[in-house]
């Protein structure tokens, strides 16, 4: 996937990219556009400090450092360690659902478009380890209120089940939904855990057949097992994108 694809999402880039530093002169820049370059890059800090140091030894002092941002700015943006965590987690996961979305609905079929969801979703996390480790594994030390977060997440996905076939003549359909859901976040989780997360791209497969079987049946999910984990299906694009 495209680095200017994955840019706007926390932990694409380094706190202090000179790209974004605001250069002094005498123009002077809007505070809201200030406020925004700041909020991006302690979004970027956050996710590579938590990813290296853990939430629990991250502290507000080494985000604002790796950002290039004072201790001020942060506390004007942000109350504590704790908002600047759900706010990135919030500001990554909807930019992630956006390019799930997108990917999703570019395809003909449910079937299509489930699993090129999978696909971008593994993807992304394998190609920003870090957002990975913050977004899948850290999310947890912020305790109560992140496991909220987490879970208002999961509940998200129900989306990509709308349209799916037979779905209403299945016993207990949110149930089912849910549990699918679920074990696909378990499966991810443990692989980011291990630090494996280059390896996501290789559960496409399996992690398609345990989406599909229960609403295609055994023989048409089976097909995903034998499709390579890596790379587009033939004619179909390589990525998408988050629209401005």
């Amino acid at each position: 996937m495209a680095r200017e694809t994955l840019s706007p999402l926390p932990g694409a880039r380094e706190g202090r990219d000179p790209a974004r530093a605001i250069k002094r002169g005498p123009s002077r820049v809007p505070p809201e556009v200030v406020a925004a370059n700041q909020r991006e890059r302690l979004f970027d800090a956050l996710v590579h400090t938590v990813a290296e140091k853990g939430y629990a030894n991250a502290t507000v002092s080494d985000i604002c450092r790796a950002a290039g941002v004072t201790r001020p700015a942060f506390y004007a943006l942000f109350a504590g360690k704790d908002d600047a965590l759900i706010a990135t987690y919030r500001h990554g996961t909807d930019l992630l659902l956006k390019l799930m979305d997108d990917a999703y609905r570019a395809e003909s079929g449910w079937r299509e478009g489930a699993r090129a969801a999978l696909r971008v979703m593994l993807q992304v996390l394998a190609e920003l380890p870090a957002f990975a480790t913050m977004a899948v594994v850290e999310i947890d030390a912020a305790g109560p209120h992140g496991r909220e977060e987490r879970a208002r997440l999961l509940r998200r996905f129900d989306r990509f089940f709308a349209d799916a076939p037979r779905a209403a003549d299945l016993p207990m359909p949110e149930e089912l939904v849910e549990t699918i859901v679920g074990g696909i976040y378990a499966t991810v989780y443990r692989y980011v855990a291990a630090g494996r997360v280059d390896r996501l791209p290789s559960l496409l497969p399996t992690l398609s057949y345990f989406t599909l079987v229960p609403f295609v049946g055994r023989e048409a999910a089976a097909l995903e097992l034998e499709t390579s984990p890596s790379g587009p299906a033939p004619g179909k694009p390589a990525e998408c994108r988050i629209s401005p």
